[in-house]
Order: C-alpha cells, then sequence, then structure tokens
C-alpha cells in the first residue's frame, strides 16, 4: 500500500478498480486547515486526465505495470503482430491501442509493450528512430542559412518537417515523441 503523500511523477496506483499513473504532484501545506496533495493522473487504460486533491494519508494498492521489449513483425488490416524475441510468441495487437507516433515504426523495430495484469493497454516506439526519405521538393542552394522547412516523406509513409537542404534518399533521425526532425542521422 502506498499513501497520497508518497506520490511521484510517474508511479502508477489502484483507485476504484482502476489503474492510474501520476503526472504531476505538488505537496500543499496552507497556513490554516490541514495539508493536501494535488495530483494530476492519466487513466493509463483510457488515457483521460483527471486532476484531484488527495488527504496525504489516504491509502492505495500500487499497480504493477509491466514494460516488455516486443519485436514488431507486421500488420494484418487493423492487427499489429508483435514477437516476443526471447520466447518468439506472437502478440497481436488491435491498432486502436497504437499511439499517432506508432506511424514511425518500421517493421523488425523493437518496442515496449506496456500490460497491466496481462493486458496490453500502449505500444511505446523507441524514441529515436533512424528513417530514409523517400519524397519530397529538392533542396534549393541558399536554403542553409535560414530556418526553412519543408514537408517529406519517409519510408514508414509518416510526413515530417525537413530542413529545406535535405533531399530523398538521405537518412534523417526523428524524435518519435514529438515527431520532429533532429537532423542527418549518422550511418
Amino acid at each position: 500500500m502506498i499513501s497520497a503523500g508518497d506520490f511521484r511523477n510517474g508511479m502508477t496506483f489502484e483507485m476504484d478498480g482502476k489503474v492510474y499513473q501520476v503526472i504531476e504532484f505538488q505537496h500543499v501545506k496552507p497556513g490554516k486547515g490541514a495539508a493536501f496533495v494535488r495530483t494530476k493522473y492519466k487513466d493509463v487504460i483510457s488515457g483521460s486526465v483527471v486532476e484531484r486533491s488527495f488527504n496525504p494519508t489516504e491509502k492505495f494498492e500500487q499497480a504493477y505495470v509491466e514494460r516488455k521489449d516486443m519485436e514488431y513483425l507486421y500488420n494484418d488490416g487493423d492487427i499489429y503482430y508483435f514477437m516476443d524475441p526471447e520466447t518468439y510468441e506472437q502478440a497481436p495487437i488491435s491498432a486502436s491501442i497504437l499511439g499517432d507516433n506508432f506511424k514511425f515504426v518500421k517493421e523488425n523495430m523493437v518496442c515496449k509493450l506496456v500490460s497491466f495484469k496481462g493486458e496490453v493497454f500502449s505500444v511505446e516506439p523507441p524514441t529515436f528512430v533512424d528513417l530514409l526519405i523517400t519524397e519530397t521538393e529538392p533542396g534549393v542552394k541558399g536554403n542553409t542559412a535560414t530556418n526553412v522547412t519543408k514537408p517529406a516523406t519517409v519510408e514508414t509513409g509518416a510526413v515530417v518537417k525537413v530542413p529545406g537542404f535535405m533531399n530523398e534518399g538521405e537518412l534523417i533521425k526523428i524524435d518519435t515523441r514529438t515527431g520532429e526532425c533532429l537532423g542527418r542521422a549518422n550511418k
């Protein structure tokens, strides 16, 4: 059991039969009245975010969320298949569980499947990926000095903004959390 006074960012707990993750917390001790913990937390299954104040002595069951490395194999319509590299077991995952940032994942990349009591509720792609630009307008000479960007399609089909001097066939590094091009990737 953990108390609300022990809350920390990223901690998971069970309340009313659901699992929540602490996003932000703040211990507040007003000049008058009892202390409390102002908390912003999200439902890990549905993704909804709630702000609420707790009494620091309120007790909750700690929730153990499992993160497992799995290799993305292929998709068949709305079902995406992942493989455990140790046991070679395959896990079918519905497209509704995948986040927006999954558009940067290509086959054979290792992702983290996040589950609670055996039920997968989220797929976390690698933080940084190297992808090839498959389609973009040619670079114009002289566009290197300013922050000129242009849209480019990468090998997974996702569209990202790249600097104006980049061309098709270049390998770029992308931050999957923001969808931002970080520059050329090291080969």
